[in-house]
């Protein structure tokens, strides 16, 4: 396993790394200098140490805030699964029996406004899951 030094907080760390892994220990390496930039900026320098320490609590805090992030949109997902779920049985094979021979403008209207409320809707749901924790 190859040595590989890399910079978190204008300090340099050997430290290994299995061949292969060199492009997430890059990404890992760039989240936890932008926590350590940020106590650098705020307090000066500091010992390693510590500028490790606080850099690594303000990540776990970060972690956590998605985590909870993550339960909210797992519990709003199974709470659709359950609606859908309970819709009754007529109501989802309505479509099956509906035939017509020319559809109105007016419903044309109103599935494209359901169509654009929903994907509005996922796309908010996309945008809480991603928003970065403050």
């Amino acid at each position: 396993m190859p040595e590989v030094t890399i910079k978190i907080g204008e300090r340099p760390f050997k430290v290994a790394c299995p061949d292969g892994e060199e492009s997430q220990l890059e990404a890992a390496r760039a989240i936890l200098n932008a926590e350590a930039q940020v106590l650098v900026a705020h307090a000066g320098r500091m010992p390693e140490a510590q500028m490790l320490l606080m850099s690594g609590l303000m990540l776990a805090d970060r972690a956590i805030a998605l985590e909870e992030k993550v339960k909210a949109v797992e519990a709003e997902i199974e709470l659709m699964r359950q609606i859908l779920k309970d819709t009754p049985p007529e109501i989802k094979t309505l479509t099956k029996e509906v035939k017509v021979a020319v559809i109105p403008a007016e419903l044309l209207e109103s599935l494209a406004e359901l169509s654009a409320r929903a994907e509005s809707a996922a796309d908010n749901l996309e945008e809480k899951a991603a928003q970065p924790v403050a």
